[in-house]
């Protein structure tokens, strides 16, 4: 199969979060506009961080004065499970150039990861070619959100008071598809309910630093969640446990 067909393949994995992603960025180009932040500003975020929810994040920390600090370790805790998609992922490109993975890094969003990564585990796509699908669906997601991110700050200055149209719900939904396929077992269903109930209860606390708290609480649940599990399931087919 042709590279072209790959990447074909990438990209019509991703269609139906490219559809949920279009308000989203729309959104964040609107919100950067209404937030008093230069276009260009916004536009360079898109175009060199590419990360919707560090990116709506970053905005909003800029717009009140927050210090650089929070800004910085905020936005790198809740990047943080891009380490554990890209750990997911390695057993599958390990034997790919530097060059390729570093593109490939760049481009690990979560959209990207829950498209592709299925495709890996049910052989629709090998380990020789499945970088190209990835590639494809990267580049798709790029684009989209890179055109939006311009329409939202176009219209954001011609429509007054779009960014309290509610597309912000573009972003639960896209997030809650992406979660519910990994809720089968219980150190996921520990992370998310200890994540939630942490950021309703951590709320008010200044500089968004319930956001950070609770990213960092839903991790350590689930990391010390899944190494129980891991050790219980390894233990009852060893035949420890009766």
């Amino acid at each position: 199969m042709s590279v072209l067909q790959e990447m074909k393949r990438g990209f019509i994995a991703s269609i139906p979060m490219i559809v949920g992603g279009i308000p989203f960025g729309i959104l964040f180009g609107s919100l950067a506009s209404s937030y008093d932040l230069s276009p260009w500003f916004a536009i360079a975020m898109s175009m060199f961080v590419f990360a919707g929810s560090a990116q709506f994040v970053a905005i909003g920390l800029i717009s009140i004065d927050t210090p650089l600090w929070v800004i910085v370790s905020t936005t790198f805790i809740v990047n943080l499970r891009h380490l554990l998609y890209a750990a997911d992922l390695v057993k599958y490109i390990k034997h790919l150039p530097i060059s390729t993975r570093f593109i490939m890094g760049f481009g690990l969003i979560d959209e990207t990861y829950a498209a592709v990564r299925p495709l890996y585990g049910t052989g629709a796509i090998s380990k020789e070619s499945g970088h190209q699908a990835f590639l494809g669906s990267f580049l798709s997601f790029y684009i989209m959100w890179n055109i939006t991110t311009v329409i939202g700050i176009m219209f954001g200055e011609l429509i007054p008071g779009m960014s309290e149209w509610g597309l912000e719900f573009a972003m639960v939904a896209t997030f809650i598809g992406i979660i519910t396929p990994y809720l089968k077992s219980y150190p996921f269903w520990l992370s998310m309910i200890s994540a939630g109930m942490s950021s309703l209860i951590l709320f008010d606390l200044p500089n968004n630093l319930g956001l950070l708290l609770s990213a960092i609480i839903g991790v350590a649940v689930g990391y010390i969640a899944d190494v129980q599990y891991s050790s219980n399931v390894n233990a009852f087919e060893k035949g420890e446990v009766k």
